[in-house]
Order: structure tokens, then C-alpha cells, then sequence
């Protein structure tokens, strides 16, 4: 037998932690538990916005947002939510209205989550990609009849990304059959148009007539590498 005479992979360093006061103090300042809330989570619902049809919202969507984030943060199931919330408006919040965990469940399905976004000081210089995202959790009939399929499902998600910030300026989902190319003036339009972009980046799946005509709708700069067999 032929010795293989690849070079072997080289061991990853050890990290050996240096500053011992910061690294302590770190750890410690992940058990710290203490809650600021926003005052617009304490107004009532009949002040924080707009009448709507039919019957009144008891909570606002600032209350159902604060405690999913909550819930995110300490890892914690609806009914155990439901128990800390409760502790907060009694030792410390006592206006923070409380819902239960069915009306938390109910209310996050329907929940519009607006982020904050920064004003870009300097030109953005775009990097777009797609990755793929692979679809869990069959319906439990499908599973008992049919039992699971061995063929998941996939979603391929296009992000466009800033270069200089790492702050993604566009997103956007799409089936696993949609060609990058194509979803790019979707992406684009996600960006406001006084947004000045100065380069767009990507691979050679961008490198088609309709991507460069919409990068020059924007006045930015091609960065794509030519495609295989690519003709001018």
C-alpha cells in the first residue's frame, strides 16, 4: 500500500487566557439581571396608539415585544415568562401589565417588529450572497402516516450586506430554485433611494446584463467577477 504522504492538519492552537481580571469580571457580568424598561411599555394600550375595529386590545404590542425579548435572552418557556413577568411587576414594575402565556403565544404570531436602522455616514459598499436554509418540523399526521421524509426542504436567503458596518441593509427569502441574479432589484429596492451606494459586490452568479443595468440605475460600481465563458 502506497504511503499517504498528504501533510497532516496541523492541531489548533490552545487559548490560554491572559486577562484573568476582565475575563473574571465578564463572567461575572453574565448573571446580572438587571431589567431597564421603556416608559412606553408602562402606557396603557388606549395611549399608545390608534383606535382599531372591533374589540380593544388589552396589551400593546411594546409589552408583547419586551417580554418575548425576554424570553429570548434567558432562554425561557411561555408559562415560566408568564412567572417572571409577574415577579417584575410585583417587586419592581408594579404598572407592567402582565399577559398570560396563551395571549403571548397568540400575539407573537401576528407581531410587527420594526428595527432600528442607521443612517449611513459614508457610501455603502454592498456584498451580496444567498445561503440556504434548510425547512424543519413536519405536520405530526404526516409523520404518524407517512412517517419522515428523507428529503428535507430548503429556502435560500439573500442578504445584502454592508462591508464597512456588517450591517445587513436587505434581506429577502425566496425558494431554492430562484437564481441570484434575479432577486436583485428586489434587494435593491429595500435600500431608500437617497441611500448612496458606492460599490456592489458579489460572485459571478450577479454577473448578468439586468444585474449591471440595475447597479448602474443606483450609480455604484460593479465588483463581480466575469462568469466561466463569459462573452463581452
Amino acid at each position: 500500500m502506497r504511503k499517504d504522504e498528504r501533510k497532516a492538519s496541523e492541531p489548533k492552537g490552545v487559548y490560554r487566557v491572559r486577562n484573568w481580571r476582565e475575563y473574571n469580571a465578564g463572567l461575572i457580568s453574565r448573571g446580572d439581571v438587571t431589567t431597564w424598561i421603556d416608559e412606553s411599555v408602562l402606557v396603557p394600550v388606549s395611549e399608545a396608539g390608534p383606535a382599531r375595529r372591533g374589540r380593544p386590545r388589552v396589551y400593546s404590542d411594546a409589552v408583547i415585544q419586551m417580554l418575548l425579548g425576554l424570553k429570548q435572552v434567558f432562554h425561557l418557556p411561555l408559562r415560566a415568562l408568564q412567572g417572571f413577568a409577574l415577579s417584575l411587576h410585583k417587586l419592581a414594575y408594579p404598572g407592567l401589565p402582565v399577559p398570560n402565556y396563551s395571549t403571548l403565544s397568540r400575539r407573537a404570531q401576528t407581531l410587527k417588529v420594526v428595527l432600528p436602522t442607521q443612517r449611513p455616514d459614508a457610501p455603502l459598499h454592498l456584498v451580496i450572497d444567498s445561503t440556504g436554509l434548510k425547512v424543519y418540523g413536519e405536520g405530526e399526521w404526516k409523520v404518524r402516516k407517512h412517517g419522515c421524509s428523507k428529503r428535507r426542504t430548503w429556502r435560500k436567503v439573500h442578504l445584502a450586506m454592508d462591508a464597512n458596518t456588517g450591517q445587513i441593509g436587505a434581506a429577502l427569502m425566496t425558494y431554492r430554485d430562484e437564481g441570484d441574479g434575479e432577486v436583485l432589484p428586489d434587494l435593491l429596492d429595500q435600500i431608500p433611494a437617497d441611500v448612496v451606494i458606492d460599490t456592489i459586490g458579489g460572485d459571478g452568479a450577479y454577473d448578468t446584463r439586468p444585474c449591471h443595468a440595475q447597479i448602474a440605475a443606483r450609480s455604484a460600481i460593479p465588483s463581480i467577477p466575469p462568469r466561466e465563458g463569459a462573452k463581452p
